[in-house]
């Protein structure tokens, strides 16, 4: 028998390699499916009815603060009420919790299409309709690994996120257009029938499964349950560098909140500010999208996590480069290349839960989705103040240096302590 070369793995010792699952695998799955349809159907009818919110405000009020402020009601409900109402989807089963929050906002959107609803009544309804998406949330994203394993659960992910993104564009697109021809009561109305629509969904195309128990056999109360999860989530080194990671966007999100003066900065008569305006905004989505779909199609699980560090500066470092005031294509150029490094969030949220145990899942996403919006609020509102003493560009600027210092000492908490769940990950794809 041949002996083997010294330094060379004979094949009984090399790695297997790691099998990538593809999009139409994940597509083919029924339940996956389901889901997929049912929150592209919600949130295409939630982009609508912003707009219908938006004009049927102004319509009533005619005052641009009363706009901005019903507006406002649609980020304020999930960063009070998430932490709470998300331990929820741990203390009942999670398709449960979620037909009765599409059946209860459905209801709710029935009463805002009514001419007749007082405008104090249609703020509370509001408020309330949102409220309702903190639990729903959490209870789709806790059951989502136990219908996709290992990593197609992260390639549903980016399916999804690359699907919402899209609708987005496409919601408030052809959102305009809609209200123009349906009005915005008849809009709400259609709000209303896609949160049917998506409870008849889940009802066809979800199983039951009994809500998660925890090791000690109890069923604790939503807020013992809350604090449990708080607990669970910044007491662990490795999930409070997971977590933060998830809250860098509070960075990188800065730009798209001062879209509008960066345009007018921009602006040099070929073409008109709200166009730029929306071009800007575009611009991370777009990449976003484009870095989600190859990221999930072409790198193997491991590498995945292994490159979410370097990902993460990615995200930040283009907008660095604003500080030599670039024209519009360059600005374009560099926001869709930090949109392209955003695809590292998949990355993070498949390590999220593959150290965060079933029974306490959803309240510990509730708890990282109210701060994501929280930071990206936050920033939004720094760089705002920031933009008109110091100017959009320098606001960007700053907003990519301090972006991408945090996201280095991650990067660097992040190599010290990935090995495990990347033998895990490994493990699983292998």
């Amino acid at each position: 028998m041949a002996a083997t070369k010294p330094g060379r793995l004979s094949g009984r010792h090399r790695r297997p390699p790691e099998v990538r699952t593809t999009y139409r695998e994940v597509a083919a799955i029924p339940e996956f499916r389901a889901l997929w349809l049912g929150q592209g159907m919600s949130l295409l009818g939630d982009q609508l009815a912003q707009v219908a919110l938006a004009v049927l405000v102004y319509s009533r009020t005619a005052s641009p603060l009363a706009t901005a402020a019903v507006y406002a009601l649609t980020y304020l409900p999930p960063i009070l009420g998430g932490p709470l109402l998300a331990g929820l989807a741990d203390r009942y089963p999670r398709r449960r919790v979620m037909l009765w929050c599409d059946v209860l906002r459905a209801l709710m959107l029935a009463a805002m299409a009514l001419p007749a609803t007082p405008f104090p009544v249609l703020c509370a309804l509001v408020f309330c309709v949102v409220l309702l998406g903190a639990p729903f949330s959490a209870a789709r994203a806790a059951l989502l690994p136990e219908v996709l394993e290992a990593d197609r659960y992260v390639v549903g992910s980016a399916l999804q996120n690359v699907t919402n993104q899209a609708v987005q564009m496409l919601g408030f697109a052809a959102g305009g257009a809609a209200i123009a021809v349906l009005g915005p009561y008849r809009a709400l109305a259609l709000d209303c029938a896609t949160f049917l629509g998506s409870a008849l969904v889940i009802v066809a195309g979800v199983r039951h499964r009994p809500a998660p128990l925890r090791e000690d056999g109890e069923r604790p109360s939503v807020w013992r349950m809350t604090l449990s999860g708080a607990r669970l989530v910044f007491g662990e080194r490795r999930l409070r560098t997971l977590v933060l990671f998830a809250w860098l966007c509070g960075f990188y999100v800065i730009p798209e909140g001062i879209a509008a003066p960066y345009a007018a900065a921009l602006a040099d008569g070929r073409l008109p500010v709200p166009v730029i305006t929306g071009l800007l905004m575009a611009a991370m989505p777009t990449g976003t999208v484009v870095g989600a779909f190859f990221f999930g199609r072409f790198v193997t699980p491991s590498g995945r996590l292994r490159s979410m560090g370097w990902l993460a500066m990615m995200t930040c470092a283009p907008l660095v480069l604003c500080v030599i005031r670039p024209p519009l294509e360059g600005v374009l150029a560099l926001w869709v290349l930090s949109g392209v490094g955003g695809a590292y969030q998949l990355a993070a949220n498949a390590a999220f839960v593959q150290c965060v145990p079933a029974s306490g899942r959803a309240a510990a996403f509730g708890l990282v989705q109210s701060g994501l919006l929280a930071a990206q609020g936050v920033g939004i509102l720094v760089g705002g103040a920031a933009a008109q003493r110091l100017g959009p560009e320098a606001v960007v600027t700053l907003a990519g240096v301090a972006g991408l210092c945090a996201a280095a000492v991650l990067a660097m908490l992040w190599t010290e302590s990935r090995r495990e769940i990347i033998a895990k990950v490994r493990a699983a794809a292998t």
